[in-house]
């Protein structure tokens, strides 16, 4: 029993190695001049430290404006999926109507359309209501339960963590609460979103990353450069600095770091809401 743990947690720490391998020539590279990037044999460890290309790659394209950008869409985002998602599995979950599985159930099947499928039919809509090159188009569906375009982090699945964890809560709360004369919003407030939190952190952390890594979306939607992301400010730093190797390290890992932080800081908290959003189906 011993050796095969052994065994087991060898090969964890190994696998491990390995995906940490191109987050490691990230630093490194971000650490080094062009020549010693590409230098043969090649270079683990930089020397010396140039820590002076942070500040240059952050001051060759506007990348405090990306990131005030980026900070507005993201928190907006994030407070819309949580609002949304959180009244929507309460009513899936917690109430009783006629249709609601059937609902539910079309709320899942959309989860396999694609979102380029709907990609065209959605840029002419805010085209014709005169909402491109604004963040709305950005924003407002999360504030509908819709999110960003990835799966993990869209409002479809959203709906469905949080209504699988709204499931596995006691429904006697809510008849208790119901004899103190507390209505549903009440609930929902008072009961169920304090109880809810790894949940919701969970529903968060999806929400932040892909907002804040979403290329696709400001891509389409956004023209003007005062207007841009941290994703689109990269790629406008490759195509005018492409030759630049050691800056554009910097500039990504700066853009990496709040997402690592992020992960770390809710890391207990998304482990236990993703592990516990099963426990009744």
């Amino acid at each position: 029993m011993k050796l095969s743990r052994v065994i087991i947690y060898l090969l964890l720490y190994v696998g491990a190695a390995v995906c940490l391998v191109p987050f490691y020539w990230l630093i490194r590279s971000s650490l080094m001049d062009m020549n010693q990037i590409f230098q043969y044999p090649l270079v683990w460890i930089p020397s010396p430290f140039r820590f002076e290309n942070y500040a240059e790659a952050l001051t060759v394209l506007p990348f405090g404006r990306y990131f005030l950008n980026t900070g507005i869409i993201v928190v907006s985002c994030v407070a819309g999926i949580l609002i949304s998602c959180s009244l929507s599995a309460y009513g899936l979950s917690r109430i009783n109507w006629p249709g609601r599985e059937l609902v539910f159930a079309i709320i899942m099947t959309s989860l396999m359309l694609p979102y380029f499928a709907t990609l065209i039919p959605n840029f002419i809509m805010w085209k014709n209501l005169n909402l491109v090159n604004t963040y709305v188009p950005l924003i407002l569906p999360s504030w509908f339960g819709v999110g960003t375009m990835s799966i993990i982090g869209g409002g479809m699945f959203n709906i469905f963590l949080l209504r699988q964890f709204f499931r596995s809560l006691p429904k006697e709360l809510d008849e208790a609460a119901f004899m103190d004369g507390a209505g549903h919003f009440k609930i929902y407030a008072t009961i169920i979103v304090p109880l809810s939190k790894p949940a919701l952190i969970s529903t968060g952390l999806f929400t932040f990353l892909n907002t804040w890594n979403d290329f696709v979306g400001p891509l389409i939607y956004l023209n003007g450069e005062e207007k841009y992301t941290l994703q689109l400010g990269l790629r406008t730093f490759i195509g005018n600095y492409a030759a630049q190797w050691h800056l554009l390290m910097a500039a990504a890992t700066v853009v990496l770091v709040p997402v690592i932080i992020l992960f770390f800081i809710g890391q207990r908290y998304f482990v236990e809401g993703i592990a516990t959003s099963g426990i009744k189906g």
